[in-house]
């Protein structure tokens, strides 16, 4: 019985840091967010751990790399565009695409969770389980040439092209246009 308590001690470390460091805005985190908590366990020990810790009921897996703590989390309907944040924060990312056109009425038929996005990185779709799917779109656009044409969105924590942009950025990537309403487009544009 003795190993069990001591199996539970970094399990429970990790709880407690992941409780203070989070907060209305951060309740998403990185497996190198959660190793500076134990240092002290070698790298198998770390990844046992947080296999162990993600089938519990307080720490769940979204995508490779990227960890929600649950006791933390208020479901906004927002966790796939806060996911895309983290994922490529180093990266130029805007919200455009079919998600920003749906989002303004342009398009009425979009695939639920699934968020579209432009991004300086390279093109890739990442599965987030039972979240749904983020779409990378890579842009070659400089930030300061579209920069009048996004906003940003401060639900979401991320750039949001303006319909006209989102309408280019859909030729540009050679996107279905059979969706789009040009009725409610040209109102908006």
């Amino acid at each position: 019985m003795l190993s069990e308590r001591f199996s539970l001690q970094p399990l429970q470390r990790l709880y407690q840091g992941l409780d203070s460091l989070t907060s209305s805005d951060r309740f998403l985190f990185t497996a190198a967010d959660m190793r500076v908590l134990l240092p002290e366990l070698s790298q198998g020990a770390f990844r046992a751990l947080l296999s162990r810790a993600a089938k519990g009921q307080r720490l769940e897996r979204v995508c490779r790399g990227i960890y929600l703590y649950l006791p933390a989390w208020s479901s906004d309907g927002r966790l796939l565009f806060h996911v895309a944040a983290r994922l490529r924060a180093h990266e130029f990312n805007y919200i455009s695409l079919e998600t920003a056109l749906s989002d303004c009425g342009i398009i009425s038929q979009v695939p639920q969770s699934w968020l579209t996005l432009m991004s300086s990185g390279r093109s890739s779709v990442i599965d987030c389980g039972r979240w749904g799917h983020i779409e990378f779109v890579h842009t070659r656009q400089n930030p300061s040439a579209i920069a009048e044409q996004l906003a940003y969105d401060t639900a979401c924590g991320m750039w949001r092209a303006n319909p006209a942009q989102a309408l280019r950025d859909m030729k540009a990537a050679r996107r279905s246009m059979d969706l789009i309403d040009w009725e409610v487009a040209d109102e908006l544009i």
